[in-house]
């Protein structure tokens, strides 16, 4: 087996000292090696011809490859070449690192192997081979790559003839490289938020990182370091139970699969569809699948397998599971309460507690339903109403004072008067009935009512009953008579009944029933 690997600069060190006459434990206490290491590549060095100086058209590479044909001819065993494109495959699962992959070698060929640096040193070549530019080691279910592609498709109105550009999202899992496309209407927020739902559907299943570039629907501010992500597309992540690691700006290789991606899509499935016409999205999203499975099934040229094979092998197995419920898109806004306690949203009046006049509220806005909050808490909940100028208010957040009135009702005045007495009770429906409308007559009745507390119910109601018969059954007059202590004065003779006046807005008994 041959040694193990040493730095070029300490070989050629150790080739120096030797031609200078140093020993081998010399050579190995100057250059901090064992004996054995010097010894070995002596006569590696020996059995090769090579000496000091090397020659000047030595590359390190070849070398190398000197000593280890030199290693092999000397022990006379052909050493095993390892498996590398199913090395590469590997050491994208997760927990998997090279030198558990060199002890698997190891144990499959025992006496014929390469040390774990010469292993390590023969697959970087390999690698560099495939691709000069494949530098990150992407493990299976971990980072999906998206973004929008620079090219459109134009989609043609089929009435008016207008012509507009669909944009096209791309998301690329980074272990397998299996591509997902779909076409949207713009790059803004629902459409980017609904195109990252329609990805994990496709590739069943979620990723650990989500790796975006810093467009403003992914990145409220863009940061090297903690950018600030969208709100809405925050809500989205954590549904998913993912997370975003936005490219840093200016820092393509960050986001080097979806660059990789785009382009890969940009080839092989927009610049074949240049020559057709599409009228609708659906039209276009369902050409552009039919090429995305080619795509996908195309052979590597320089791996094994597929992008679907990779996918079926690595990242399916790793990604997260779908969520049970569908994400329901929300949108993020904020608003300060006005002093009715109200916030407006899109022409609509939403109440909030009391107690937040003039604060600054979030609003979560659904398809359905209108969410406040105030430093992180939820305060309110409405039903979302696309009513201009019209409110929406919970009883629960008015003042006491408000929510007390808003529970003053016909029948109540009634009942309570007829606690009192029975000619309370007439007086108070002539004030309700005597009015354009009953609530006009409230504030009468419940100046009326509340004169029991100071001169008791009884007095109130012999005062009542004098109004009636004196023919003048209002409130001004039964304060009159109580602060006049004529309430027990003999009544006239004439009835006490109270013709009923003849007007249009005349009620009868089944209306305050």
């Amino acid at each position: 087996m041959p040694a193990p690997k040493i730095s070029m600069p300490r070989l050629t060190e150790l080739l120096r000292l030797h031609a200078s006459g140093l020993s081998q434990r010399q050579i190995a206490q100057s250059l901090d090696l064992s004996v054995g290491v010097v010894n070995k590549y002596l006569q590696l060095a020996q059995a090769r011809g090579l000496g000091w100086p090397l020659p000047a058209e030595l590359t390190e590479a070849a070398l190398w490859q000197l000593l280890e044909g030199a290693s092999a001819a000397a022990t006379g065993v052909q050493l095993a070449v390892p498996d590398f494109p199913v090395i590469h495959r590997e050491l994208q699962r997760k927990g998997v690192t090279r030198l558990l992959l060199w002890e698997e070698y190891v144990a499959a060929s025992p006496d014929r192997h390469y040390s774990y640096a010469q292993f390590c040193r023969l697959y970087r070549e390999w690698r560099a081979g495939v691709k000069p530019t494949l530098r990150q080691t992407h493990h299976a279910g971990e980072k999906l790559f998206v973004d929008y592609a620079g090219q459109t498709v134009p989609i043609v109105d089929a009435l008016t003839g207008a012509v507009w550009q669909a944009q096209i999202f791309v998301a690329v899992l980074g272990a397998s490289n299996y591509t997902y496309a779909e076409a949207t209407a713009t790059q803004r927020l629902h459409d980017w938020v609904g195109a990252h739902a329609r990805a994990f559907a496709f590739f069943g299943g979620v990723p650990q990182l989500v790796v975006p570039d810093n467009l403003k629907s992914a990145v409220r501010k863009a940061c090297r370091y903690e950018p600030l992500l969208n709100r809405t597309y925050q809500e989205l992540l954590a549904h998913y139970n993912t997370a975003a690691l936005p490219a840093r700006p200016y820092k393509p290789r960050d986001k080097a699969k979806a660059e990789v991606g785009v382009q890969v899509v940009e080839r092989w499935l927009l610049a074949r569809l240049r020559q057709q016409t599409f009228f609708s999205l659906p039209e276009l999203n369902q050409a552009l699948r039919h090429l995305l499975t080619q795509l996908n099934d195309r052979p590597f040229k320089k791996l094994p397998g597929s992008r679907r094979s990779q996918y079926e092998a690595l990242d399916r197995p790793a990604l997260r599971p779908l969520p049970a419920q569908p994400f329901v898109y929300a949108e993020w806004k904020k608003a300060r309460v006005h002093i009715d306690y109200h916030v407006e949203i899109e022409g609509h009046y939403y109440s909030v507690p009391h107690a937040l006049i003039r604060r600054e509220v979030e609003v979560r806005l659904t398809a359905t339903t209108v969410e406040c909050l105030y430093q992180g808490e939820r305060v309110a909940a409405h039903p979302r109403s696309d009513r201009k100028g019209a409110h929406t208010t919970n009883p629960e957040h008015m003042p006491k004072s408000h929510r007390a009135h808003l529970e003053w009702t016909p029948g109540r005045f009634l009942n309570w008067a007829l606690e009192i007495g029975p000619h309370t009770r007439d007086l108070v429906q002539h004030l309700l009935t005597n009015r354009p409308h009953p609530e006009m007559g409230f504030r009468s009745c419940l100046g009326l009512l509340s004169l029991a507390k100071n001169y008791g119910k009884r007095r109130l109601e012999a005062a009542c009953t004098r109004a009636l018969a004196l023919g003048s059954p209002t409130r001004r007059s039964v304060v009159s008579i109580l602060e006049k202590g004529l309430e027990n004065q003999p009544l006239p003779e004439s009835s006490l009944e109270l013709p009923t006046p003849r007007h249009a807005n005349l009620r009868g008994a089944d209306y305050y029933q």
